[in-house]
């Protein structure tokens, strides 16, 4: 048998070490103090060295001990939330969920998808908090956050759940004020109005594509700098600069008319949507299944819009 084949010398090892000793681990465990300590001793027996240094006066852990001790306490908790599954009713989730998504992401896209999960399992409750530098969310105690953009905390799993299609946006008036775009170049000159947050695009550049592979960047001084694509989009609309904005935001501003695409040819890259949640956590149920369905609702929302959009 090896050392961590057996969950009962496992458990006896973290609680001794949570008691601060034998005997008050034994009376947590509801056992003889002599049965604690052969599970201890055997404990030791297969790991070749000892775990705990013990003496009149206290107790300490060795250099072994404390890796043993972080990898059992990971293993029971797998286990036990394992059987939680086991036993539990899988048609039915309940608890509390702490969900978090950047601004206008969080009110235009996430807002919704919480609601239908929500709807879906009744007994689940969720707080959505939205903060456009959400990069300490995890930490503070959040289960899941869903992000635009590059993901740089690599203490989270982030699972791919789409893309949003940006477009070069102004408003008519704006166009009709200035000479024909024909070129990148030609934009130069232009007023912009940018998105702030390095994780997003540049906020002093922008790199276009084209069609037949070619690409082009071209440097700029934004007039106007905000946090919020729906801030940008008001000041587009209002003929203050051209800006990227994402296409679930100004759909039907394009459809109407009421903003324009510029330079339709040449398009920005899609910027990614990811699921981020804690790797190092024991997921609850309620969480694994609102991830799987943030996942799958994200990707399919995405399908949809290539389909209508024609892309």
């Amino acid at each position: 048998m090896k050392a961590f084949e057996d969950l009962t010398l496992l458990r006896a090892f973290v609680c001794i070490v949570e008691c601060g000793g034998i005997s008050a681990g034994a009376r947590r465990l509801r056992i003889s103090q002599p049965t604690l300590s052969r599970q201890l001793r055997t404990l030791e027996e297969l790991c070749g060295t000892a775990l705990l240094r013990r003496d009149t006066h206290r107790m300490s852990v060795t250099e072994t001990g404390r890796r043993l001790l972080a990898d059992a306490k990971a293993i029971l908790a797998h286990a036990e939330e394992a059987d939680r599954r086991l036993h539990e009713n899988h048609t039915t989730l309940g608890g509390h969920l702490r969900l978090f998504a950047t601004f206008d992401l969080g009110q235009w896209i996430v807002t919704p998808l919480v609601s239908q999960f929500l709807q879906k399992n009744p007994k689940v409750t969720a707080t959505l908090a939205l903060n456009n530098r959400p990069l300490q969310m995890i930490q503070e105690g959040c289960d899941v956050g869903i992000l635009p953009g590059k993901i740089t905390d690599e203490s989270v799993i982030a699972r791919p759940a789409g893309a949003i299609t940006l477009h070069l946006t102004a408003s008519p008036a704006l166009i009709k004020r200035r000479p024909p775009v024909k070129a990148l170049a030609d934009l130069k000159s232009w007023p912009w109005v940018s998105l702030a947050g390095s994780q997003f695009w540049s906020a002093k550049e922008i790199t276009l594509f084209g069609r037949d592979g070619g690409e082009q960047t071209l440097r700029i001084a934004p007039v106007l700098i905000s946090e919020g694509v729906t801030s940008i989009r008001e000041a587009v609309r209002d003929g203050l600069g051209v800006s990227l904005l994402p296409d679930w935001l100004v759909r039907d501003e394009l459809a109407s008319g009421e903003l324009v695409q510029v330079l339709p040819k040449w398009k920005p890259k899609d910027l990614p949507i990811h699921v981020v949640y804690a790797g190092q956590r024991v997921l609850p149920t309620r969480v694994s299944a609102f991830i799987d369905f943030a996942v799958r609702h994200l990707s399919l929302v995405r399908q949809v819009d290539k389909r209508e959009g024609g892309d």
